[in-house]
C-alpha cells in the first residue's frame, strides 16, 4: 500500500497540472474570440455609421435639389423602404457551442465545470442599429415641358386657311396691278379713284392703331387704377363723338353707322354706371398682376411682333380689298377676307395671350423665371393648335353669354319668355364650361388641349367657394374690349373728317374698315394685361397659400362671406332653372 500512494499522488498531480494546461488554453482562447467579437462589433457599427453618414448625404442633396429636376427623378426613382438590419455572423452564434471537457475523478464540481458553465451563458447581445430614415415621398407634379402638339385638327384647318389666305391675297394683289396697268375704261378709273381717295385714309388708320396700340399698353402698366376709370368713359366719349360726326354728313350709309355707334355709347354709360362698385377691386387686381412684368424685360416682345406682323399683314389685306374690285362676286370676297382676318387677328392676340401667361404662369406656379423667347417659340408651335381652336370659339361663346345675361337682367310678367332667357343662359354656362378665355393659361403653363383646359380650370373655380363669383364679376376683358372699341372710334373721327374732305362718298366703307382695323391691332396689344390678370386668378385658385400672392382674393371671399361686400350682382341661373 505504500508503495501505491505515492503513484497515485503523481498521477493526481498530472491530471491537474493538465487540467491547468487546459483552462489556461481555454481561456486565452476565450479572450482572443471575445477580443474578435469586439473588433467585429466595432467593425460593424462603423460600416452602419458610414452607410447612414451617406444615405443622409444624398438626401440632402435630393432636398437641395428642385422637385421637377429631372436629376431628382434619376436619382430617386422610387420611395426606399427601411431595410431590416443583416443578422449578425454565425461566429457570434457559435460561440455558445463550445465542447465541455468532463472530469471523472472526483465527484465534487471542479474549477474548470464552473469555468464551463460560466462560459455556457450567452454574452450580451449587440444593440440593434436604426433603420435609415427613408424620404418622404413626394406628390406627383404634372409636366411643364408637354412636348406634343394640342389640338391638331384645328392647327391643320388654321393653316391650310392661311394658306388659301394668302393665295387669294397674292391672286387679288394681282388682279389691282393687272387692272391698273392694262385695262383701260371705267375699271381703270374706278381703281385710281381707289388708290387716290381709299388707300391714304385705311393706311394712315392702321398707322394709328398700331401707335395707339402701344401707347395703351404702356400706360395700363404704368396707371392701371388710372386707366380702368379712363377707358370707361374714354370709350362712351369716343363712340358718342363718332356717331354724331357720321350723321353729320347725312348720307344713308353713315348714318346707319352713326346710329350703331350712338346705341353702343348709351349702352357703355350705363354699363360704366353698373359696374362702378367693381372698379375698386378690378384696379386692385390688374395692379397686382402686373407687378411680375418688371421681372421679366423682354415679355413686351412677342407682343410687338405680333402688332408688327399683323400690321404687315393688314396692309397687304387692304390692297387685296382694293384689288377685290377688280374680280367676280366681289361683295362675296370682302366677306371671305373680313372673316379671315378676324381670325387670323384673333389668333395673333392668343399667341401673345399664351406667351405672356407661360411666363407669369411659370413664376407663380414654380418660382421659375423662364425665356420668354422660349416661351414664344412654344405658343407658335406646341400650342398653336389650341390657341387657333380658342380663337375660333371663344369669342362666339362669350358674345352670346353676354346677351343671355343681358336677358335675365330685363325681369317682367311673361314667364314663359324668361323661363326661356333663362333656359339660354343655362346653356351658355354649360357650354362656357368646356370653352372659356381662362382655360390659355392652363394652356401655356400644362400643354393641355382647349377643352380639357376650360373644364379643369372652371373644376378650380369651383373648388374655391366663391371664386366663380369673383371671376363671373372680374371686368378686365371689358376694359380690353372697350380699350379696343376706343381705339376704332377714334380711327373713325380721323379718317371721317380726312375723307369728307376728299371724297365723301368713300366715308362709310372707310369709316367701318379704320373701326375694324382699330380695334383689332389694340386688342393684340391689349393680350399682355389680360394674359396676367388670367394668371392671378387660375394660379391663386390653384394654390392660395403660394407666398407670392397676398391678401386681395382671401379678403374678398371674407367680404362676400360676411355679407358686407356690395356687388352689382351678375345674372345667373335661378335655383329653379337650374335644376332642369
Amino acid at each position: 500500500m505504500g508503495a501505491e500512494q505515492p503513484v497515485v499522488e503523481r498521477e493526481s498531480e498530472e491530471l491537474e497540472a493538465r487540467e491547468r494546461n487546459e483552462r489556461d488554453e481555454e481561456e486565452e482562447e476565450e479572450e482572443m474570440r471575445r477580443e474578435q467579437e469586439k473588433k467585429d462589433a466595432e467593425g460593424f457599427e462603423q460600416q452602419q455609421q458610414q452607410q447612414s453618414q451617406r444615405d443622409d448625404v444624398r438626401m440632402s442633396m435630393l432636398h437641395r435639389l428642385n422637385p421637377t429636376n429631372p436629376l431628382r427623378i434619376a436619382i430617386n426613382p422610387k420611395t426606399r423602404s427601411a431595410a431590416p438590419p443583416p443578422p449578425p455572423p454565425m461566429r457570434f452564434q457559435q460561440a455558445h457551442n463550445v465542447r465541455v471537457p468532463t472530469a471523472t475523478a472526483t465527484p465534487s464540481p471542479s474549477p474548470s465545470d464552473l469555468f464551463h458553465q460560466s462560459r455556457e451563458t450567452p454574452p450580451p447581445p449587440l444593440p440593434h442599429s436604426q433603420p435609415r430614415s427613408t424620404p418622404t415621398p413626394q406628390p406627383s407634379i404634372t409636366t411643364l415641358n408637354s412636348r406634343k402638339y394640342t389640338n391638331k385638327f384645328s392647327l391643320f384647318l388654321f393653316v391650310v386657311h392661311m394658306l388659301a389666305a394668302i393665295g387669294l391675297v397674292g391672286f387679288l394683289l394681282f388682279k389691282g396691278v393687272q387692272g391698273l396697268i392694262k385695262d383701260s375704261g371705267s375699271v381703270s378709273r374706278k381703281e385710281k379713284r381707289v388708290l387716290r381717295y381709299f388707300l391714304p385714309q385705311v393706311e394712315a388708320a392702321s398707322l394709328m392703331s398700331i401707335t395707339l396700340a402701344f401707347a395703351w399698353q404702356k400706360a395700363y402698366r404704368k396707371w392701371p387704377k388710372f386707366m380702368v376709370h379712363f377707358i370707361l368713359w374714354t370709350t362712351f366719349v369716343m363712340t358718342l363723338s363718332a356717331g354724331i360726326l357720321l350723321i353729320c354728313f347725312q348720307k344713308p350709309a353713315t348714318t346707319g353707322v352713326g346710329v350703331c355707334l350712338i346705341g353702343f355709347a348709351i349702352g357703355n354709360s350705363l354699363y360704366a354706371c353698373w359696374i362702378t362698385p367693381r372698379i375698386g377691386f378690378c384696379s386692385k387686381v390688374l395692379i397686382k398682376s402686373l407687378e411680375p412684368v418688371s421681372k421679366f424685360p423682354d415679355l413686351n416682345q412677342p407682343t410687338y411682333w405680333m402688332l408688327g406682323i399683323g400690321f404687315l399683314w393688314m396692309s397687304l389685306w387692304i390692297l387685296a380689298v382694293i384689288g377685290s374690285m377688280n374680280f367676280y362676286f366681289t361683295p362675296l370676297v370682302i366677306i371671305l377676307l373680313v372673316l379671315s382676318l378676324c381670325w387670323t387677328a384673333e389668333v395673333m392676340r392668343n399667341v401673345a395671350n399664351i406667351t405672356v401667361s407661360r411666363v407669369i404662369a411659370l413664376y407663380y406656379l414654380r418660382g421659375m423665371q423662364s425665356n420668354t423667347q422660349f416661351c414664344f417659340q412654344r405658343a407658335l408651335s406646341k400650342s398653336l393648335g389650341s390657341a387657333c381652336f380658342g380663337s375660333l370659339f371663344v369669342p362666339a361663346i362669350e358674345a352670346l353669354r353676354i346677351v343671355a345675361r343681358a336677358l335675365n337682367l330685363l325681369e317682367g310678367e311673361d314667364e314663359f319668355m324668361f323661363s326661356c332667357a333663362h333656359c339660354c343662359l343655362h346653356v351658355m354656362q354649360s357650354i362656357f364650361r368646356y370653352g372659356n378665355g381662362w382655360a390659355f393659361v392652363q394652356i401655356a403653363a400644362y400643354g393641355k388641349d382647349f377643352v380639357r383646359a376650360s373644364q379643369e380650370t372652371w373644376e378650380l373655380f369651383e373648388r374655391q367657394e366663391g371664386v366663380v363669383h369673383i371671376v363671373d364679376s372680374d371686368i378686365t376683358s371689358s376694359i380690353c374690349f372697350l380699350t379696343g372699341v376706343c381705339s376704332g372710334s377714334m380711327c373713325v373721327i380721323v379718317v371721317a373728317a380726312w375723307t369728307a374732305r376728299v371724297h365723301l362718298s368713300f366715308m362709310a366703307t372707310i369709316s367701318l374698315l379704320a373701326f375694324f382695323i382699330g380695334y383689332l391691332m389694340t386688342r393684340i396689344a391689349m393680350a399682355l394685361p389680360h394674359a396676367c390678370v388670367g394668371c392671378y386668378y387660375v394660379c391663386w385658385a390653384e394654390n392660395p397659400d403660394n407666398r407670392l400672392f397676398d391678401n386681395t382674393m382671401k379678403d374678398r371671399l371674407a367680404l362676400m362671406n360676411s355679407g358686407r361686400d356690395i356687388l352689382a350682382a351678375t345674372p345667373r341661373v335661378p335655383h329653379r332653372f337650374a335644376a332642369r
